[in-house]
């Protein structure tokens, strides 16, 4: 019985598993921004070699 109420109160792993899961939210987060990102970043490009090929 002694182990198992040791084991309860073991948090030795606690540090990473909340690095994980810190690490899993960023990741989705950056799934989520890529799209936006993506059409923002093309627009820019687009913009710019209209300017370049156009001359102005």
């Amino acid at each position: 019985m002694s182990n198992f109420l040791r084991y309860l109160n073991d948090d030795t792993g606690a540090t990473a598993i909340e690095y994980a899961l810190i690490a899993a939210a960023m990741g989705l987060a950056l799934v989520a921004a890529m799209p936006l990102l993506a059409t923002a970043i093309t627009g820019k490009f687009s913009s710019l070699a209209t300017h370049i090929t156009s001359g102005t």
